[in-house]
């Protein structure tokens, strides 16, 4: 699974909570956390459905934006490429670190720790 960028992922995040939304929810929903214009968010959409990880449908003339990634891969994904690159994890993060989180509930966390937990090992590097 393709790692999103800190703007991909907190776009996903606007969507997860709420979708489907026009380009211009989605600017009200990441703009004070990304301090971009408008046209910035558009190209972002643009290159986010040419990855495959938003759907774009039109909804009484107006185009509007979904996730078409699952939010708990995503971010097990984010979690395990954040604990191996920085932190030099060789185990997974815990899962505690995720508790109190606003952006996943008992059971996504659930899923979330099974996913690390069960994460495949990486192939050793070639010396």
């Amino acid at each position: 699974m393709a790692i999103p960028s800190i703007s991909e992922l907190t776009v996903l995040k606007a969507l997860w909570k709420q979708q489907p939304l026009s380009a211009r929810e989605i600017h009200q929903q990441v703009e004070d956390e990304l301090g971009w214009t408008f046209s910035s968010t558009r190209k972002t959409l643009e290159r986010m459905l040419d990855k495959g990880m938003l759907l774009q449908r039109s909804v009484h003339g107006v185009l509007v934006y979904e996730a078409n990634v699952d939010k708990v891969a995503t971010l097990a994904a984010f979690a395990h490429d954040f604990g191996r690159r920085v932190m030099e994890l060789d185990a997974p993060l815990p899962v505690a670190m995720f508790t109190g989180s606003k952006l996943v509930d008992d059971d996504e966390l659930a899923q979330l720790e099974q996913l690390l937990k069960d994460w495949p090992d990486e192939p050793d590097a070639a010396p």
